[in-house]
């Protein structure tokens, strides 16, 4: 049996050589068989593996056996199957998945654990369904409470979202799944995002906008990014020779595949010399006069072709580009040790529920409202959209086709309904869901919601309202921005008078960003979700009734007002642009770095939230390494009568004499475990002296001053519980 296994196999070498195809052993150095596989191509096959053959895919070399890419839209579940050449649903019946809790609802755990059990359960998703690269995920920085597509990204700062993606990739290639980060760099607005141009400083743009990528290249050696459709210093991202060539492939060393967004291509000249290693989605079919578009009609196609071969772009550039795609290859569609994974598991299921459980953020809980004892409420009226519809549909390139969801509605009625009647009244209506266009809600309709909402409430004893944004156009949806800071559909007035009817409610809201609540006072707890996925119904009840304790905190700040955010002061030209010209005038001061610094009061600060207990901080304490290295350790106890988690945060203020830099700035956290009342954990926060760094905009590279820093231990940008000075 062995003997003719081995003949077979000699065959087959013998076989495969005869046809040119590559006959490395699939476990040599990946090297080894990218340098093998360019050396057997053609000009032709090199370049059509450098551009799509469909929506979501791009070519192969058939005659040497190597396979196409197969690419789908994450990050936060695999997107249903679309037609080859199309944009329509396939309607194939096989592929519903998990839906997993949004970006930002990760980034709210501060929990490095649950971000590479999150890469690793969508991966295996992504392997199942025999795709090579996942579109994710994002780190593109919540500059702005209006961008619509903040709820695919990690926050408004660099270094959380930084440290919370890397566990995710490195988790999600090891399963041999790409993931594909986006999108490099300064997408932080969906306003004219096809050709906004960013002016932004040498130095923001590196400690701010850059510093995640960076992580994800230097730390979790991501294999794809994806790059974006605006413009900086004048040319396209996806294109940019300063910027990919320079920074990305240059500076950092990056040996992956750039990948353009979809038809963020625009110059064949500047995708041949910019950067750019993969096209995919260009659109642009009046290139094409008198015959049929096809996808050798990219910029990276036969006009490509035609430089290189007439030696206007040297062979060196072309196989720089190929070697790129196939070492991606290599690391996905051709690795041997790549899972086979799987789709919809209880284990899936079960990630979902502990990222969605953690991101929740408790932000009020007055006269002890939370965690609901059923027994004192005999009626329990549950009000608000969102209580029943779907928050995984809608949005963008990040829909969702999920195999299950259970619905607020659902989870609290199987919650509390053994003990109290659930009641449920709508309240306001957001119309359909729709990517492409704001469907407009007849006023009469509003009306008899809310009066309906009303009488009810008047015979209710607890009023749970689910709403918040949804992913309709200029909600949480991509192609489009916030219309404004406040909650849309009537929902501000409807909480206010649902709260003079009934003063026991708990507002619960849904959404990707900060919002308006001038209603805050008059309600007595208030939970943010973000979007929670297949589980979010089961994850926001398990919270409500205290079988969780609440442990997540904010990647962002919510301001009292929108005119409290930094850029706003400086007017239309920080946001959204004029004439197609975006100036980050606020500069370093993004986020909770303006409210800390200019002593500018936020509703609830960054990394802040609440907890069912309560936790007592020892001394903090200090050691420095000589390689400059910074470990802060501080002991915490659950002096409350429930089991949690708390997070600590270390915020670091760099030596007097530097004025141009925020007071204090976040360099450090950790999670606790599930700590017991009486329970005590010392965690180890370790800081590396990169992170300590700023840039020296003379000349040109980090550096870190001398002197003495100052580390805070808090529970959030505002609220310290300890510090320690230490000369560095």
């Amino acid at each position: 049996m062995k003997k003719n296994f081995i003949f077979a196999t000699l065959l087959a070498m013998v076989a495969m050589t005869a046809r040119g195809q590559v006959y490395l052993d699939p476990k040599a150095p990946v090297e080894e068989r990218v340098k093998d596989a360019l050396g057997r191509m053609t000009v032709h096959e090199k370049v059509r593996v450098l551009h799509a053959q469909s929506k979501f895919t791009s070519a192969g070399v058939p005659r040497l056996g190597i396979r196409q890419l197969n690419m789908d839209d994450g990050p936060h579940g695999v997107r249903e199957e679309l037609e080859w050449d199309s944009w329509n649903v396939a309607h194939w019946t096989n592929d519903s998945c998990v839906a997993f809790p949004s970006l930002t609802c990760l980034a709210s755990t501060w929990n490095r654990d649950l971000a590479a059990l999150y890469g690793h359960s969508v991966s295996e998703e992504f392997a199942y369904r025999g795709k090579d690269v996942m579109l994710g995920p994002g780190v593109n920085i919540q500059r702005t409470p209006l961008n619509g597509r903040a709820f695919e990204y990690m926050g408004e700062d660099p270094y959380l979202a930084g440290e919370m993606v890397v566990p995710y990739i490195r988790s999600a290639q090891a399963n041999g799944v790409a993931c594909c980060l986006k999108h490099f760099v300064l997408n932080d607005q969906e306003t004219d995002r096809y050709s906004v141009n960013v002016n932004v400083s040498e130095r923001a743009m590196r400690e701010i906008y850059l510093r995640p990528f960076q992580k994800a290249v230097e730390q979790a050696g991501v294999w794809s990014i994806m790059g974006s459709y605006n413009r900086w210093q004048n040319v396209q991202c996806c294109h940019n020779e300063a910027l990919l060539k320079g920074i990305l492939k240059g500076e950092w060393r990056w040996d992956g595949a750039l990948v353009s967004d979809w038809d963020g291509t625009h110059d064949t000249w500047q995708a041949a010399t910019g950067g750019l290693d993969i096209e995919m989605g260009t659109e642009n079919q009046n290139r094409v006069k008198g015959r049929e578009y096809t996808y050798d009609d990219y910029y990276l196609g036969n006009a490509f072709e035609q430089l290189v071969v007439e030696g206007k772009v040297p062979m060196e550039v072309l196989d720089e580009k190929v070697s790129r795609v196939l070492r991606l290859m290599f690391r996905t569609a051709m690795n041997p040790e790549k899972v086979v994974g799987s789709m919809c598991s209880e284990a899936h299921y079960e990630a979902c529920r502990q990222v969605g459980e953690e991101g929740i953020v408790l932000l009020r809980n007055e006269k002890g409202v939370l965690p609901i004892d059923a027994t004192r409420y005999r009626r329990i009226l549950v009000v608000g959209e969102n209580a029943t519809r779907s928050l995984t549909r809608g949005g963008g390139s990040s829909e969702l086709k999920p195999q299950r969801e259970t619905s607020p509605l659902e989870a609290l009625q199987e919650a509390f309904g053994s003990t109290a009647t659930v009641s449920y009244a709508q309240g306001y209506s957001s119309g359909k869901a729709l990517y492409d266009k704001v469907d407009a809600v007849a006023p009469t309709l509003q009306d008899s919601l809310k009066a309906e909402a009303l009488q009810m409430a008047r015979e209710s004893d607890l009023i749970i309202y689910v709403g918040g944004m949804n992913k309709n156009r200029r909600q949480d949806c991509e192609d489009s921005d916030r219309e404004g800071y406040d909650l849309s559909f009537g929902q501000n007035e409807l909480i206010a008078e649902l709260a003079k009817v009934q003063k026991n409610i708990v507002v619960v809201t849904f959404g990707g960003n900060p919002y308006a609540m001038p209603w805050l006072q008059q309600v007595q707890g208030l939970v943010h979700c973000w979007y929670l996925g297949s589980e979010s119904g089961t994850a926001l009840a398990r919270v409500l009734s205290g079988k969780v304790c609440p442990s997540g905190r904010l990647p962002v700040t919510f301001a009292r007002k929108y005119e409290d955010y930094p850029y706003v002061q400086f007017g239309a030209e920080a946001y959204p642009g004029v004439d197609r010209q975006v100036h980050y005038k606020e500069d370093l001061f993004v986020g909770y770095r303006h409210f800390t610094s200019r002593g500018v009061k936020a509703q609830f600060p960054f990394g802040f939230g609440l907890s069912y207990t309560t936790f007592a901080y020892g001394k903090p304490a200090v050691e420095q390494s000589e390689d400059g290295n910074v470990v802060v350790s501080v002991a915490i106890s659950n002096t409350g009568k429930r089991a949690g988690k708390e997070v600590v945060q270390v915020y670091v203020s760099a030596p007097k004499g530097e004025t141009h830099r925020p007071v204090r700035e976040l360099k450090g956290f950790g999670k606790t475990r599930l700590l017991q009342p009486g329970e005590s954990e010392t965690l180890h926060i370790r800081m590396n002296a990169a992170d300590l760094a700023q840039w020296d905009e003379t000349s040109h590279r980090w550096v870190q001053p001398h002197g003495t820093y100052t580390f805070h231990v808090g529970t959030n940008a505002d609220e310290m519980r300890g510090k320690v000075n230490v000369v560095l």
